[in-house]
């Protein structure tokens, strides 16, 4: 019997079908098998076990709609294939995907023509309409769409998106109607029943991860978070109008911003068990990107801050939390963390836990018995690591809705 040896272009092959990480197991199988044709074996082989591939729109080409399509180039079982935004041409749509500001230029080939984008070879078909009912995302085969507009965010105003012909809508905010789920908290609680639902917020991402470690394992009797939060697009560069909120209408170039947030209340709605138990406040400050968590809750059982170190070192290298949580174990500062696609970094070395008498003293109004008052810091990209997590969301999801 002949050997039937791999060739350079067999492994060309593979790589361009996207499962270089399948390699070794092709390999052996090619050896064991022994096939008379080589090349037809290959080729249902790569068939049979490349992974599914979920086709996905994207409403709104703002700062997550761009970041999403990042992210989704690095995901093998994600891919976008529609992108709908009535207020920029393909030109540039492809422009601003190629150059930004804080995540750098892509590290790709990226470029329009005849009314669509070309992203690495992946053709991404333009629509330009305003009204989510009239996008044809039938004729693209989308699954799922990602609305990252921040209009449409009730579960009526996403579904819009269905009448088109999606048949999953991601929400890329917080949503005051929509199931909310974050990864490595509560998204296998999902059923594929449920047709519009919600990420949440960057916050709630990076906080929900860490609120749950320490609840599986201390017990969280109440807590207060406050998040040193990047500015967004909707802050002003000058002092102007702003009838939502007069803070928010300071310019934020020179500016520290208190501001409200709905991120810790969130968490209740992923863990209900802590429904009403966290609350929390937000200060926009003057950078571009990365934010940071900073969490004072009062917990159940008493711990070490070693204990504590050592809980969530073990839950960042957990099957449930890797690629979620980590931890970082040097002095770092804010953008050290650009670009970076987890959830939560913890920072001990940042974080602090207080006496139990000085607790006692805070707390004075409350005659609950308690322990120990941890401090905690943790960082995110409050947009790159939101993006991967609204991939991850997907990828996790697809896979347990018949479509």
């Amino acid at each position: 019997m002949a050997t039937v040896n791999i060739t350079e272009e067999d492994k060309k092959y593979l790589e361009v079908n996207g499962i270089p990480k399948l390699m070794s197991k092709m390999v052996e199988d090619l050896v064991i098998d022994q096939p008379a044709d080589p090349c037809a074996y290959l080729s249902s082989w790569v068939d049979n076990h490349k992974p599914k591939v979920c086709r996905v729109g994207i409403n709104g080409f703002g700062r997550i709609g761009r970041l999403v399509v990042r992210a989704a180039a690095q995901h093998e079982e994600v891919q976008v294939v529609a992108v709908n935004d009535p207020f920029l041409d393909p030109e540039y749509m492809a422009y601003m995907f190629k150059y930004d500001s804080v995540h750098g230029r892509y590290n790709g080939d990226c470029h329009a023509r005849d009314g669509k984008l070309f992203i690495d070879g992946h053709i991404i078909k333009i629509y330009q309409e305003k009204d989510p009912e009239k996008i044809p995302w039938k004729m693209q085969d989308v699954e799922y769409v990602v609305e990252s507009t921040g209009v449409f965010t009730t579960v009526d105003k996403a579904a819009a998106h269905i009448h088109g012909g999606a048949k999953r809508v991601v929400i890329s905010a917080p949503s005051p109607d929509a199931p909310m789920f974050v990864m490595g908290v509560n998204h296998h609680t999902y059923q594929h029943k449920i047709k519009v639902f919600s990420n949440a917020s960057c916050t709630t991402n990076c906080l929900a991860p860490l609120v749950k470690v320490l609840h599986d394992n201390f017990g969280i009797e109440e807590g207060l978070m406050t998040t040193v939060h990047a500015a967004t697009a909707t802050q002003k560069t000058v002092d102007a109008p702003s009838k939502k909120d007069w803070r928010g209408g300071r310019g934020i170039l020179n500016n520290i911003i208190p501001s409200s947030t709905g991120a810790a209340k969130a968490v209740g709605k992923v863990i209900p068990e802590l429904a009403g138990k966290l609350t929390g406040m937000s200060f926009r400050v003057p950078a571009s990107d990365i934010s940071v968590v900073d969490l004072t809750c009062r917990l159940k059982r008493k711990t070490t801050k070693e204990d504590l170190d050592n809980c969530i070192k073990a839950a960042a290298n957990s099957s449930a939390l890797r690629g979620i949580i980590g931890v970082t174990e040097e002095a770092t500062t804010s953008l050290d963390f650009q670009s970076n696609p987890l959830s939560s970094v913890y920072d001990p070395a940042a974080s602090i836990m207080l006496n139990e008498n000085f607790v006692k003293l805070v707390c004075e109004s409350r005659a609950l018995p308690f322990h120990t008052v941890p401090s905690q810091i943790s960082w995110y990209d409050n947009e790159y690591g939101y993006a991967n997590r609204v991939v991850d969301l997907i990828a996790y999801t697809s896979k347990l809705t018949p479509m």
